[in-house]
């Protein structure tokens, strides 16, 4: 029987047959019918690292933070009970419609929005920018564009926060997803960034996988 993992892999491959590699997002969404439970990669709560950060580092009064790529909505919501003004986009509808049905009452102003055209009153409006695992879907120069795209939300002084999956320089490249190499994630440093927390650890799963969590601040 094909595995979740290996469905979206036959449906991301379609798309890129068709000159859109990075365009499967919603459909997949929309296949889940809206039910979190049919996202099978989503943890159905806020990343650990992300939790840990919030607890270190207080909102500041009117403090706003934006997550990238929110999926199911977690992340969000750990952000909007730190007492951040939070907005958190996807570029599928089915996805946000998804967050908006799974969370009615969240303090979350869910938005439907394309990392590669954002809207221009986000530039550099963010507190905190969280970012997880959407660069590594990603595919060729889109993960540069990303990158930059990420970058720009932060506000002066304001910190982007990078989870994802890691690899070594080199290995792995016919992966899918693939995940990031140090020289990669670093390259948040060469979009007016200044490099503040990295960690680099093994997560629970068995076989352990490895990722990066890293902090990234543009100067005030």
């Amino acid at each position: 029987m094909e595995s979740p993992r290996d469905r979206t892999l036959r449906l991301a491959r379609r798309y890129a047959a068709d000159g859109d590699p990075d365009g499967w997002f919603d459909e997949f969404y929309t296949r889940a019918g809206g039910d979190h439970r049919n996202v099978y990669w989503a943890d159905l709560a806020p990343g650990p690292h992300l939790v840990a950060w919030l607890a270190r580092h207080a909102a500041a009064p009117g403090g706003r933070a934006v997550v990238v790529g929110c999926g199911v909505g977690d992340d969000a919501l750990a952000l909007a009970a730190a007492g951040y003004a939070v907005t958190a986009f996807d570029v599928s509808p089915a996805a946000i419609a998804l967050c908006r049905d799974r969370f009615p009452d969240a303090a979350v102003d869910w938005r439907v929005a394309d990392l590669f055209a954002l809207p221009a009153d986000w530039s550099r409006a963010f507190d905190v920018v969280y970012e997880c695992n959407t660069i590594q879907v990603l595919t060729g120069a889109n993960r540069v564009r990303a990158r930059r795209a990420i970058a720009t939300l932060a506000a002066p002084g304001g910190a982007v926060l990078v989870s994802c999956r890691s690899r070594a320089t080199d290995a792995g490249l016919d992966a899918w997803p693939l995940a990031l190499d140090r020289p990669e994630i670093d390259g948040f440093q060469a979009e007016g960034l200044v490099a503040e927390e990295f960690d680099a650890y093994d997560d629970d799963q068995e076989p352990p996988v490895p990722h990066f969590f890293a902090v990234y601040r543009r100067p005030r």
